[in-house]
């Protein structure tokens, strides 16, 4: 039997489901908005509990709750932000109202969590209110932004030590495949030799600028405007609180918080997650841009990607780079997400912005799935092999290779070499030799040697007309 309480708010009754911790507004906003089946993100729900803990150590010092009371919240605040009431926040994600459905549903749960801890019955309010209490000289509008900066910090972080392993793998490979000579191509044409040590150098330089942005992004969410409550003027607050709340989430989160100069401004504004956003952005566009690189390396065999699965319900022994193209995908979402938080920044108006709900979603999505592909792309791509014989057969037999040699005969002698072998060779295939043998017997394999060698085709430059080693 699915028993109910009864409970009321300016606009009337309705029923709770009586085990519930959340309470009539919360149940309101289920109702209201059944729209994309989307959960607050979990970060933003721990971390806005934070920011309630450190909002009730202020009161609590302050004197403006009881201790008994303070002491209950408080412990309710660290149960939630431990994540031990995850299903007690079922409100869509896509919400109207800038947050205030999330911040009712908090307040609601850790109210009736307190008013347990203190002996009573989910619901009995006289004991521990929601917004008397809880949510004493706050607002959604101060709150809510607060804790998506906490949670996109959080989050920040964790994505940074992914990225650096990231990069730490695409340096061993750049290590292990040192010597292996290759063709480098640009626009999909073989343009002059490197190695496949140096291309793999490139992959992990880009990832390298991803966890240098990645890193610093989190000091331009550093500026809250926890004690602005409405509006950023502070109203309904008092001035002792509105200095003493920042000390505490300090304290609560280990971060190094400021409270913005001018509070209505970062209360109507959130463009600092525009900025952020499109480090995010930035760091998908690389992924994309790398993985499309791998499969293409692996579809011409000079490299291996680790086998995954099956590719085909039909063909048998067919296998995808589906991890790869899963990393495409993620930073095509990565991507939009980012083009949805410009949007949404962008149409707050006047005192608010009233879209962080959406905000809030896209931005920490992009964390979350940055996060996850990055710790699978680094696992799969520790174990990428090289095929040396073929990189060498592409090498061996592309013309493009002479470019490796002006250093040594110059161009004109570079040019006449090559056009006397498209002469002998071009129709001839019966008698064609690649062209490295060709020019080995030209010139000699010693020369052929020391200009196709790792070292010759990676050196920064040349010197003394190639004659030094």
């Amino acid at each position: 039997m699915n028993e109910k309480r009864i409970e009321h708010d300016f606009l009337g009754e309705l029923e709770v489901p009586a085990d519930a911790y959340w309470g009539i507004h919360t149940q309101r906003a289920v109702q209201n908005f059944p729209i994309s089946g989307y959960k607050v993100n979990s970060s933003l729900i721990k971390a806005l509990a934070l920011v309630k803990k450190a909002c009730c150590l202020a009161n609590a010092e302050l004197e403006f709750l009881g201790k008994d009371k303070a002491r209950a919240i408080i412990s309710a605040c660290e149960e939630v932000a431990a994540d031990g009431f995850s299903d007690q926040f079922p409100v869509d994600a896509l919400q109207g109202g800038a947050g205030t459905s999330t911040n009712m549903n908090m307040n609601e749960v850790i109210a009736n969590r307190a008013i347990e801890i203190l002996g009573g019955k989910k619901g009995d309010y006289h004991l521990v209110h929601p917004l008397a209490d809880v949510n004493l000289h706050q607002s959604t509008n101060d709150t809510y932004p607060t804790a998506v900066k906490i949670a996109a910090i959080y989050g920040l972080r964790r994505l940074s030590q992914i990225i650096s392993k990231l990069q730490g793998t695409f340096q061993e490979k750049e290590k292990s495949f040192g010597q292996i000579v290759k063709m480098g191509r640009t626009e999909l044409q073989e343009a002059v030799p490197m190695t496949m040590g140096a291309e793999f150098a490139a992959f992990a330089e880009a990832i390298s600028r991803d966890r240098w942005r990645t890193f610093k992004g989190e000091e331009r969410l550093r500026v809250v405007n926890l004690g602005g409550t409405a509006i950023g003027t502070g109203i309904a607050a008092p001035r002792d609180y509105i200095f003493l709340v920042i000390e505490k989430l300090r304290e609560v989160t280990g971060m190094g918080l400021a409270r913005a100069d001018i509070l209505t401004g970062e209360t109507a504004n959130a463009d600092s997650f525009i900025e952020v956003s499109g480090v995010l952005k930035a760091h998908a566009s690389n992924l994309i841009k790398i993985s499309g690189d791998l499969r293409l390396l692996n579809f011409i065999g000079e490299i291996h990607l680790p086998h995954l699965q099956a590719g085909s319900s039909i063909m048998p022994g067919k296998v995808n780079p589906v991890l790869m193209e899963a990393a495409i995908q993620t930073g095509i979402k990565v991507s939009a997400n980012d083009l949805i938080v410009s949007d949404a920044v962008s149409r707050g108006t006047l005192q608010i912005s009233e879209f962080f709900p959406l905000i809030a979603h896209a931005f920490l999505q992009s964390i979350d799935l940055l996060v996850n592909i990055d710790t699978l792309l680094a696992a799969h791509i520790s174990q990428i092999t090289a095929d040396e014989n073929v990189c060498r057969y592409y090498f061996d037999r592309s013309p493009m290779i002479v470019t490796a040699l002006l250093p040594f005969i110059g161009y004109d002698k570079s040019a006449a070499l090559l056009t006397e072998y498209e002469k002998l060779f071009k129709h001839n295939a019966a008698a064609k030799k690649s062209i490295r043998e060709f020019l080995e017997e030209k010139l000699g394999k010693n020369i052929i040697k020391k200009a196709f060698s790792p070292y010759q085709l990676t050196a920064l430059g040349y010197r003394n007309n190639g004659t030094d080693s």
